[in-house]
């Protein structure tokens, strides 16, 4: 059974996470970067890093939110960055962050679904997608999607949440995540559910060597896979 952000609703696990981001797209940056003390920034920039050597000019950001990796991606002097996102709520946050800092004319937000990409095939030289494939509501649809439309050679770089699995930080992570971070979330964000929903879909998430397998198993090569801050994040990259 899907992991879904509320559970007395009877809608699909999509449009209860486009209502969720919907709700808490106003206060998703501060509520990212103080949850995360910072460090979600640094995982992009590492991400963003490894993509590097592949200079590439068309590049997709799926799940894109308030376009934070995509402006992070701008780095690789790309020539044009497109961010598809299914809420509505976080695109408005992100077109204004664009519109502040004078990016309109170098990234594209527009509204798009992981898994019914409305591109065609071969179409972008890199994928990237930050903290968006655990909300996909069929995963393997969406990792296919993204190997669609990514061009022969290029490649697609997923930054996820994953599981630490070594003492003491495995038990520093569940207990941060289960009683502190739901409750300052639900504080500031208003959302009663999101909050829970995170550590909930984190838990439930194949990350790790289970991810790979289903990376490639829509056709990804050269795969490989990077953990981060003792196992909170993981870096996956695979080639098509």
């Amino acid at each position: 059974m899907a992991v879904v952000p509320y559970k007395d609703q009877n809608e699909d696990k999509k449009s209860q996470v486009a209502t969720m981001f919907n709700n808490i797209a106003g206060k998703y940056d501060f509520l990212n970067h103080f949850l995360s003390a910072g460090i979600d920034i640094i995982w992009r920039k590492k991400a963003v890093s490894l993509l590097a050597p592949e200079k590439p000019k068309q590049v997709l950001d799926i799940a894109t939110g308030t376009a934070d990796f995509a402006i992070e991606t701008l780095r690789l002097y790309p020539d044009k960055i497109t961010g598809v996102d299914i809420s509505e709520g976080m695109l408005a946050v992100g077109r204004e962050k664009l519109a502040k800092r004078g990016l309109t004319n170098k990234i594209e937000l527009k509204y798009g679904d992981s898994e019914n990409l409305p591109f065609g095939d071969n179409s972008f030289d890199a994928i990237t997608v930050a903290f968006g494939v655990r909300n996909f509501e069929n995963l393997e649809k969406g990792l296919a999607e993204m190997h669609r439309v990514l061009r022969p050679g290029g490649t697609a770089v997923v930054l996820e949440f994953s599981k630490p699995r070594s003492f003491p930080m495995k038990q520093l992570y569940q207990f941060y995540f289960k009683n502190i971070l739901p409750v300052v979330g639900k504080i500031v964000s208003k959302d009663n559910a999101a909050y829970t929903y995170l550590p909930e879909s984190v838990q439930a998430f194949p990350d790790g060597q289970d991810f790979l397998k289903i990376y490639q198993k829509v056709g990804f090569r050269s795969t490989k896979w990077h953990s981060l801050t003792f196992g909170i994040s993981s870096i996956y990259i695979g080639k098509k």
